[in-house]
């Protein structure tokens, strides 16, 4: 049997209602782990020998660059350690899909780290809480599991961090990889993989935490009509080393907006154009000629991941070259 450490941080997993029917006006992050895994103690210990800690108790949408730190030098300490064979992450949905993809670039082992959440607090009618959270401590606890990167399990699919994200704000099934599909499903107690990642991840990843204490300030511009310099040159202002430019169709922009980033690129500060789209790659020398412009473009990444990228590039090189090697790798 093998041993699974889950950390928490919060969430609606962690939530609770004054009415078992109410599945939107709850306050997350209530209930410790220890009281979570509690409800399911009898069904766990069949599977794995658990052992729990608590990182954070938070709403995601608080979630930090230091409880990142923490939770990926925690989860690597462990990793290191021959007793552990793997991690789950507790973690509320709404920015869950960026800590899994910043824990999929700087987790160094093969060994699995699977995130998990709920659409549902803890108190509901029918909570997806505990089944989830006993489909990712099966998950972690597979051989299947090993060495496809950080993992991330909802409604009984398996997803790759680098390819999930939320794609609805209430349902249980809002966890989707909608361009490229599902790793896999949870079928009668058993991990079924059908796809795995081909991009680099954890023990394959150049980037690493140690030594870090923040990240550099990257901020994402949404592109729309009528877009104006304001906010990329307030971001500048305001210290951002990287820009991310969730442009319209394939990362594309206005001529005027053309012209601020490539301003902006001159001061040193990187700029990669990524896509409001949900779905499709951002491709170079388009409708932009990135060589001329020095842009960097975001592969099938969305914002929020790009930017997550993007600092951790920008912790060992402003070369953009070398930048879009990197997103072209992970």
């Amino acid at each position: 049997m093998k041993n699974i450490v889950i950390l928490a941080t919060g969430g609606t997993i962690a939530g609770i209602s004054e009415s078992i029917t109410d599945t939107a006006s709850y306050r997350p992050a209530i209930l410790p782990i220890e009281e979570i895994i509690r409800g399911i103690d009898g069904p766990l210990h069949k599977i794995a020998r658990i052992s729990s800690e608590q990182i954070a108790q938070i709403d995601s949408a608080e979630m930090t660059h230091q409880i990142w730190f923490t939770l990926a030098n925690r989860i690597n300490a462990l990793l290191a350690d021959p007793s552990v064979d793997g991690v789950v992450v507790t973690h509320g949905t709404d920015t869950l899909e960026e800590t899994a993809y910043f824990l999929n670039l700087v987790v160094k082992s093969a060994k699995p780290v699977v995130v998990v959440g709920a659409m549902r607090p803890a108190s509901a009618l029918s909570s997806d809480g505990p089944i989830n959270l006993y489909n990712a401590v099966l998950l972690a606890a597979s051989d299947e599991a090993a060495g496809k990167g950080v993992l991330i399990t909802l409604n009984n699919t398996i997803n790759s961090s680098r390819d999930a994200t939320k794609t609805n704000t209430s349902l249980q099934d809002s966890f989707k990889a909608p361009e490229l599909g599902y790793l896999g499903y949870i079928i009668d107690g058993r991990p079924h993989f059908y796809r795995e990642p081909t991009r680099k991840h954890t023990y394959m990843s150049e980037f690493s935490v140690n030594g870090l204490s923040e990240l550099p300030p990257v901020e994402i511009i949404y592109g729309h009509v009528n877009s104006r310099s304001t906010l990329p040159m307030a971001a500048v202002a305001a210290g951002a080393q990287g820009l991310v430019y969730a442009g319209l169709g394939n990362g594309n922009m206005s001529t005027d907006m053309r012209i601020v980033f490539e301003e902006i690129q001159r001061q040193g500060i990187v700029v990669v154009r990524s896509t409001r789209v949900s779905n499709g790659v951002v491709t170079r020398n388009g409708a932009i000629n990135d060589d001329q412009s020095n842009f960097v473009v975001s592969d099938t990444l969305n914002p929020q991941k790009a930017s997550i990228l993007l600092a951790l590039a920008l912790t060992k090189t402003k070369d953009t070259a070398d930048i879009q090697r990197m997103f072209w790798e992970y």
